[in-house]
């Protein structure tokens, strides 16, 4: 079953790139995302085609993803999706007309790398035994995750450099994507149990992914594609693994010095992280001063 559970969560990773990169060409194109017009942003979003087929690839992403979180522990599942970065920086230079550098593509292996160790080392239990969890560890670990992704949300704005608006975002909205995994992984255990935690979890995991759903479509908007992308992953994934053990038990390690290797990993994968929005140009950014001209040329002739 855990096999299985990596297969899914392996194509999974590759979709939710796609989806990622298609997502950004549509919102290059769409209007600009406003919190405070809910309805309007995302009935412009959807009305970019990229956007619509980029949505509908990451619900399929989605949808692998919740499967792999039924046969494999947390930590494993989002160490595997993690180790998918290094198809984001594929896929977006064969595919998307981005160009990473070298500072890039070392800041994406080194991560992969980390990521990629943590995943060999996950361990854990499979199935339904995967999902026991901590009802308090839970609380606390999710509320901390919210305080982080609404203030990143909250402080984006009065960031000098706007370079990073478009990073601060895709961080909060990686968070924001945790908050949702851990609860979805928390419903399946009580599925056939509890039908108000199903309902509780639910709505959790609900409102987290739709403030994920616009801070992550804003990001793209703002920032450099390939950055803001392997940054909300690497969020999502590097909050999720310490999730998997907190909140539902999952082994750091199997000896003292397990425990020392996963931890450098860790922090390896943070260290990375870093070295990935450097200055990454890619045709997509080009692209949407020329969406806006075209636009604006196209209204004039009406």
């Amino acid at each position: 079953m855990v096999l299985i559970g990596v297969a899914l969560a392996l194509a999974s990773a590759f979709a939710t790139n796609v989806g990622f990169l298609l997502r950004h060409r549509g919102a290059l194109a769409a209007p600009d995302v406003d919190v405070r017009h809910p309805w309007r942003s995302t009935v412009g979003l959807f009305r970019s085609k990229w956007w619509t087929i980029g949505y509908l690839v990451a619900a399929l992403a989605y949808a692998l993803h919740v499967g792999a979180l039924t046969l494999a522990s947390l930590s494993l599942v989002q160490a595997v999706l993690a180790g998918g970065l290094v198809l984001l920086g594929v896929i977006a230079e064969r595919w998307f007309g981005f160009h990473l550098g070298r500072r890039e593509w070392v800041g994406v292996g080194l991560t992969t790398v980390g990521l990629a160790f943590l995943a060999l080392t996950g361990g854990g239990d499979s199935g339904q035994e995967s999902a026991d969890y901590s009802f308090a560890a839970m609380l606390a670990f999710e509320s901390t995750l919210v305080g982080l992704g609404s203030a990143l949300i909250l402080i984006h704005r009065a960031n000098r450099s706007p370079s990073r608006h478009g990073v601060l975002l895709g961080v909060a909205a990686g968070l924001l994507f945790t908050v949702t995994h851990v609860a979805v992984k928390a419903l399946i255990g009580e599925a056939d149990e509890h039908a108000v935690a199903v309902l509780v979890y639910g709505v959790v995991a609900v409102s987290a992914a739709v403030a994920a759903f616009f801070a992550s479509a804003r990001s793209l908007q703002i920032g450099e594609g390939v950055a803001v992308i392997a940054l909300t992953s690497i969020a999502s994934n590097a909050s999720a693994i310490p999730a998997g053990i907190v909140v539902f038990g999952d082994p750091i390690g199997d000896d003292a010095a397990s425990v020392v290797m996963r931890s450098l990993a860790f922090l390896l994968v943070v260290l990375a992280a870093a070295m990935i929005p450097g200055p990454t140009r890619a045709a997509g950014a080009s692209n949407r001063a020329a969406t806006r001209s075209e636009q604006t040329a196209t209204a004039g002739t009406h």
